[in-house]
């Protein structure tokens, strides 16, 4: 399976997301300026549904 995140990190640094803090295990926490929130990003994301929510959970449109 392919692996969406570095692809991922790359496209909500680009709209300005900023990393917070380290979760437990394989979760970090990031800051999206654009919806005002805190989400979190897993360590593996294997598929792109996942990846196409976390970018929409940081009100991000673009889809992979």
């Amino acid at each position: 399976m392919a692996d969406y995140t570095d692809k991922v990190l790359k496209i909500l640094s680009n709209h300005g997301c900023t990393f917070v803090r380290q979760g437990k295990g394989s979760h970090k926490t990031y800051y999206s300026p654009i919806t005002n929130i805190n989400f979190t990003v897993y360590k593996g994301i294997e598929n792109r549904h996942s990846a196409n929510e976390i970018l929409k959970e940081a009100g991000i449109k673009q889809k992979l």
